[in-house]
């Protein structure tokens, strides 16, 4: 089974972002490397950040804005939770969230789970095409998300449809140029429909600042 074993984000300025990272918390899950590929508007992707509790998204989009994020969508209560929208200073897009609306332990910036949703054109058509490439299905909704099984992985794939995603992130869903990611898996190299490139895992892991 194919999992996803790494995300690497490209970035113009390596030492930065990667410091902003390790002042989140999220440099377990988030490989940068350079690059200055042309990119305009919405590049397709964001980092779902799940959390236990209110105080914790609060806490931990606190520590995103300190570490020089900028907000799309201030916090707020939801019918499915409370969450709110950060950008990164590198440019990618974080949602942070939690499922209930009520604090009943101590608040701490503690992340749960960080999942990449892939905005694309057609979620059937890439959920089949990533099923031919050997990844499992964990959930699947239709044409609205398809989660998979990548148990290996410290970060989950999700599809979403392009404009669903960007609305969900509060930003308009035109975008053009590189996505600025690069996936590595235990198969590979390839590309998706949607010009997401997946690279082989080698031995030494992925090149990365750190």
């Amino acid at each position: 089974m194919t999992s996803l074993e790494s995300i690497t984000l490209e970035v113009s300025d390596p030492p930065a972002a990667d410091a902003f990272y390790q002042a989140v918390g999220l440099a377990p899950y988030v490989h940068v490397r350079a690059s200055d590929a042309p990119t305009t508007g919405f590049r397709g992707f964001a980092l779902s950040l799940v959390t236990a509790q209110p105080g914790n998204v609060d806490a931990i989009i606190t520590a995103t804005l300190t570490a020089g994020a900028t907000t799309l969508k201030p916090a707020t209560k939801t019918f499915w939770g409370y969450g709110g929208v950060v950008r990164t200073p590198d440019g990618t897009i974080f949602k942070i969230a939690s499922s209930t609306k009520k604090d009943t332990t101590p608040v701490t910036p503690h992340i749960d789970q960080v999942a990449l949703l892939l905005g694309v054109a057609d979620v059937k058509a890439s959920k089949r095409f990533y099923v031919e490439h050997g990844l499992a299905v964990a959930k699947s909704y239709g044409s609205r998300y398809v989660e998979f099984d990548t148990p290996s992985s410290p970060v989950t794939l999700a599809l979403y449809p392009r404009r669903a995603l960007a609305k969900d992130t509060g930003i308009p869903q035109e975008g053009t140029g590189s996505h600025r990611l690069t996936l590595t898996g235990a198969t590979g190299p390839f590309t998706d429909p949607d010009g997401y490139t997946w690279e082989t895992q080698s031995n030494g892991g992925p090149q990365t600042s750190r």
